[in-house]
């Protein structure tokens, strides 16, 4: 018995250093990629860093690469930014500057940005209160996340957006509703990015 536990315990050991071989050496290739400018590659080495994938985990170094790809229009990585400011992680706390990074990632049809967008207009975080604005981003947000192939972060923003609606209606009068689902109409008309293709 305790030969089986020891040669379990030794693969066990073997196979988390081939795993961690393997991470350290896909990190590398695509720190490669990153530093040649591939806006994908630079979310990636984001990624890595935040969650200590084939190198320690850094947050500030995590919103360095996520910055280098937000730039380059990458809509995650605008998204990740945002969460960094508006959370205070790898980045100071800066809810205004958290908003600037949503509104990129949502202009390009990012469900979650745009659920949190409605979230901080909601509760007037980096942006004045307004309940017809938050609606709005809620309405387009549901949209979003109602296509035939979806991630699951989509699915979540579906709900969340329509979880919002819900809550935020029993604070709005019918004719503030009426304006929210018109501004979200004439968001989508002014920049139809604002949906993704289904």
């Amino acid at each position: 018995m305790k030969s089986i536990l020891t040669f379990l315990l030794g693969l066990t050991l073997c196979l988390s250093a081939v795993g961690a071989d393997k991470d350290k050496e896909e990190f590398e290739k695509t720190k490669a990629l990153a530093e040649k400018g591939n806006r994908v590659a630079q979310f990636r080495l984001g990624m890595a860093y935040h969650k200590g994938t084939g190198v320690p985990k850094n947050d500030k170094e995590a919103v360095n690469w996520w910055r280098k790809a937000a730039v380059q229009g990458f809509a995650t990585a605008q998204y990740n930014l945002g969460n960094s400011y508006g959370y205070g992680i790898g980045a100071p706390k800066d809810d205004k500057e958290a908003v600037k990074w949503y509104r990129k990632a949502a202009a390009q049809g990012h469900a979650p940005a745009q659920v949190t967008l409605g979230l901080m207009h909601a509760i007037g975080e980096g942006v004045p209160q307004d309940f017809v604005t938050a609606y709005a981003w809620w309405d387009i947000a549901a949209a979003n996340g109602n296509t035939g192939t979806v991630a699951a972060t989509d699915l979540l923003a579906k709900e969340t957006a329509a979880t919002g609606k819900t809550h935020i209606a029993k604070e709005m009068t019918p004719d503030q509703i009426a304006k929210a689902e018109a501004l979200a109409k004439e968001m989508i008309k002014k920049n139809p990015k604002l949906l993704k293709k289904k």
